[in-house]
């Protein structure tokens, strides 16, 4: 059975990782950004600041 989820069947997983982060970031205050070129991946940024 094909996961609903994910994109990458050869991979055990729900592919659910990085919409769980992305709501937890965002229930913070704060964003996810993303750098990426075909071909070459992806890089997420999660910006915290530091406590002063």
């Amino acid at each position: 059975m094909a996961s609903t989820f994910t994109t990458d069947e050869s991979r055990n997983g729900t592919g659910l990782g990085l919409a769980i982060v992305k709501s937890v970031v965002e229930a913070h205050g704060r964003v996810v950004t993303v750098e990426s070129a075909p071909g070459e991946g992806a890089r997420f940024v999660v910006e915290i600041p530091v406590r002063q």
